[in-house]
């Protein structure tokens, strides 16, 4: 399996990176890249949102996507602020559902509006990154 990859950006910081295969045991492989990142950036308190929004991006990818591969990528776009984004090949953007009460599925994108700041969807030639922010609270 590739080994995650770490790339200095414009604000100093490394980020992380991780080519993984399209199959639904890569969402335990992105959660631990998750935390690795917000470990050596001294962010430990965003992981569990950080994973469960990692978790559902995957999650969505698997089941959508086309090809045999994604890649999930964590920046730090600011000191307390990061951001964390799966990549795959498919063109359609994620559709929020509306799932009924006895809906097994459908809830991701909802979880991941609760969770993060921020999330959207940046359309790429070939595919598209789909992304959500966390930040550190001002104390």
């Amino acid at each position: 399996m590739p080994q995650p990859t770490t790339q200095a950006r414009p604000t100093g910081c490394p980020g992380y990176s991780e080519t993984l295969p399209r199959e639904p045991r890569s969402a335990a492989a992105a959660r631990r890249l998750v935390r690795v990142a917000l470990a050596a950036w001294g962010l430990d308190d965003l992981a569990d949102d950080g994973t469960l929004i990692v978790s559902e991006l995957v999650s969505n990818a698997v089941r959508h996507a086309r090809r045999e591969s994604i890649r999930v990528v964590i920046d730090r776009p600011e000191a307390r602020r990061v951001r964390i984004g799966v990549v795959d090949f498919s063109q359609a953007c994620p559709v929020r559902g509306n799932p009924g009460a006895t809906d097994e599925s459908g809830r991701g994108l909802a979880l991941v509006g609760e969770l993060a700041e921020a999330w959207g969807t940046d359309p790429l030639p070939w595919g598209k990154r789909v992304w959500a922010e966390c930040a550190q609270k001002n104390d």
